[in-house]
């Protein structure tokens, strides 16, 4: 094939084909290094991804936070003709392991049996990490086939939530100012997730009035406010969903602590408040939505101090278009290849939001077939690597 030719989906999977059991024995190596968010050090998974990226002069680098720490890895394919900078993106940190008592194979084995590929990680999402890792090789020993450049970045501070990898890659003092899309390869083949609900998080504390429980006269308690605060909330009305998008929005009470003790009248209870956001009911709907029933909760209660609202996470909530690149290039690919994922608007937030609100398309999934993703047992089935890998190659080239 010359050199300006695009290649075929079938040439592309039997490259997939080709690199299968490349791919399953770096998905096997990261596997067997233990990289638990905010547990392991990350030095050792480091090690061995820029190990694999050095000795095919992918030239990769780490990235690093304000304080040194390691945060993601990177590495970039600029290809021969002009074009933007497309973005494979993945993290390298896991969820913990539980009880690795439970585990049928201990969860950093990278044991394979009966066509599956057994530890944690093996999923979300170190076997996306080396299907991007095969096809950023594939392209820099040819990058005449590739328009602009291609660039992996594996986040090291997904799984904590803070996804301090993507955010020192897009807003750091070097970040690329070209960025035209991004591809994350959550796993699982049947949905690229091509929206979300966005999140609007806040920290509320409710004040009371200490006094000693045994008092002849009692004094408001900040945790009975705060139940009435949580009422208020759970049965607030929201807006219907739009037409476009299908979800409505949703509020959630996740944590509540108050008091020490039994002999105080607590004076101080924190709620944690979880708002998935959505275009009838936005970011400033959830915080007016906040504040209004904190008016009237501490209205109700005349004699205690008022209620502090201060937000924590607000990302906005985002849909492709159907004629979006990214997604018509991955779908298309995707279907070219033999697959066929659905485009959803997913429920739970996901880096996308947090792209979206710079003002850059991003997709998630689709990737390979997998159980137990957080759980006992995670694993993958790695017959469906090459499916993945193919797709995701066609749909760069076509990009």
């Amino acid at each position: 094939m010359s050199g300006g030719a695009p290649p075929t989906s079938a040439e592309v999977m039997g490259w997939a084909h080709e690199d299968h059991g490349g791919v399953v024995d770096l998905t096997r190596a990261l596997v067997r290094v233990p990289s638990r968010a905010g547990v392991d050090p990350y030095e050792p998974v480091i090690a061995t991804l820029t190990a694999w990226l050095g000795e095919r002069r992918l030239a990769p680098r780490v990235l690093r936070d304000a304080t040194g720490a390691p945060v993601a890895v990177t590495a970039d394919v600029v290809g021969e003709r002009p074009g933007p900078r497309r973005v494979l993106d993945a993290c390298l940190d896991t969820a913990p392991f539980g009880d690795e008592a439970a585990w049928t194979h201990p969860p950093t084995s990278g044991h394979v049996e009966n066509g599956w590929l057994w530890g944690r990680g093996s999923a979300d999402s170190k076997v996306a990490v080396a299907i991007f890792c095969h096809i950023a090789a594939r392209l820099a020993a040819r990058p005449d086939r590739l328009r602009g450049t291609l660039s992996l970045l594996f986040d090291l501070d997904e799984h904590t939530g803070g996804f301090g990898g993507a955010r020192r890659y897009v807003e750091g003092p070097d970040a690329p100012r070209d960025i035209a899309g991004v591809m994350i390869g959550y796993p699982g083949p049947d949905h690229l997730v091509v929206g979300g609900r966005g999140v609007h998080r806040a920290r509320i504390q409710v004040r009371g009035v200490a006094s000693h429980s045994g008092g002849r006269a009692g004094t408001p308690n900040a945790i009975v406010k705060a139940a009435d605060l949580v009422r208020a909330l759970a049965s607030a009305e929201l807006p219907a969903p739009a037409a476009d998008f299908p979800l409505p929005g949703k509020v959630t009470v996740t944590a509540i602590t108050g008091g020490e003790g039994f002999s105080v009248t607590p004076d101080l209870c924190t709620l944690h408040v979880d708002i998935r956001t959505v275009p009838t009911f936005d970011d400033a709907a959830a915080a007016r939505l906040l504040a209004d029933a904190a008016r009237r909760v501490d209205r109700a209660w005349p004699d205690t101090p008022p209620t502090r609202v201060d937000p924590h996470t607000r990302w906005p909530p985002y849909a492709l278009p159907e004629r979006s690149p990214l997604r018509t290039a991955l779908l298309d690919a995707a279907a070219a290849c033999g697959l066929r994922p659905e485009p959803k608007i997913a429920g739970p937030s996901n880096i996308g939001n947090y792209l979206a609100g710079l003002g850059i398309p991003a997709t998630a999934g689709f990737g390979v077939a997998h159980v137990g993703l957080h759980a006992t047992d995670e694993r993958i089935r790695v017959d469906t690597v090459p499916g993945v890998q193919a797709a995701y190659h066609l749909g760069v080239l076509r990009l």
